[in-house]
């Protein structure tokens, strides 16, 4: 459940305005808020078969989307290999400083603060 909870917030950040307002609304409200369809139906005035139907057009869309584009699956690829270049830049760093090469510490460094950037990012 958890890993399904998990890709559903990732589609709605990378593709949630394609979807309407109402559709944001009760995916947002279910997903993230973690209402029931009974809870979001009474608070709309609506039935919970009707709520349903919202949210399962929305993942629909959303998953429909991620299908064509792949954009998730490209962000995490990416997100790993930024993750083992600051690996290792810093094991340049440790080297460079064994070298005594501070020219190649210098680059490492650079290397080094702008993979950690693009992480943050």
């Amino acid at each position: 459940m958890k890993n399904q909870a998990y890709r559903m917030s990732m589609l709605f950040d990378f593709y949630g305005d394609v979807l309407t307002d109402r559709q944001k609304e009760f995916y947002d409200l279910y997903y993230n808020e973690d209402l029931s369809l009974g809870e979001i139906a009474e608070n709309y005035g609506i039935t919970r078969q009707g709520v349903r139907d919202v949210i399962v057009r929305a993942e629909a869309v959303l998953t429909e989307l991620e299908d064509k584009t792949g954009l998730i699956k490209r962000f995490h690829t990416m997100r790993r290999q930024l993750e083992q270049l600051l690996q290792n830049a810093n094991r340049i760093v440790e080297l460079s400083t064994q070298q005594d090469s501070a020219e190649l510490e210098s680059l490492a460094i650079q290397v080094r603060d702008t993979v950690g950037t693009l992480l943050k990012e």
